[in-house]
């Protein structure tokens, strides 16, 4: 290759660069916030296929963007003890695998994701056990008018219970630490 050809390749090669980075700064924040939970998507996926296949379990994996997060399903077509396994007693181990899948998101994009893992609809039954728990205590606390406080939960399940509570028309605070934040609902 000659000079000249060079300097024309690296010309271009430069003017390609340029043209890059004019599109990313003039897409709009939520083209580029898109782009990121669908990359964030693919690495939690990736990682989330190779610890399957190390622990030889069947499952298939589902990757949903919507509402500024995205959404990892892991199922199978068949009940599979791997996968119910990797759920817990409580989502305790599910819990813990969302937060290994977030480090690995984080350890690849150098960004910090609030990704949320399901297995086997485990979360989508959670939210619905969540949702009467908060009923519940929100009859308890409009009949006698004291507040309820209910067992620890982790940050997801307690914005569900605080979205739900809310709906009721009642007030929920979290109150403790650690493993030991839970949430009061009360009538003010």
């Amino acid at each position: 290759m000659s000079a000249e050809s060079t300097e024309q390749t690296l010309s271009e090669e430069t003017i390609d660069e340029q043209d890059e980075s004019v599109d990313q700064d003039s897409s709009s924040p939520k083209a580029s916030s898109a782009s990121r939970l669908e990359e964030e998507g693919d690495v939690a996926a990736d990682y989330l296929e190779e610890l399957l296949d190390i622990a030889d379990i069947d499952g298939d994996i589902d990757i949903e963007v919507r509402n500024g997060r995205t959404y990892i399903s892991i199922v199978a077509e068949e009940e599979a003890e791997g996968l119910e396994g990797l759920v817990g007693e409580d989502g305790e181990v599910l819990e813990a695998l969302q937060e290994l899948t977030r480090l690995a998101v984080l350890s690849a994009t150098e960004n910090r994701s609030r990704l949320v893992l399901d297995i086997n609809g485990y979360r989508q039954e959670r939210t619905g056990h969540l949702q009467k728990i908060a009923e519940d205590a929100a009859a308890s606390v409009k009949e006698t008018g004291k507040s309820v406080a209910l067992e620890p939960m982790s940050a997801y399940e307690r914005k569900i219970v605080h979205d739900a509570v809310a709906d009721l028309g009642l007030v929920s605070e979290s109150e403790g630490e650690g493993a030991g934040r839970h949430i009061v609902v009360s009538a003010d």
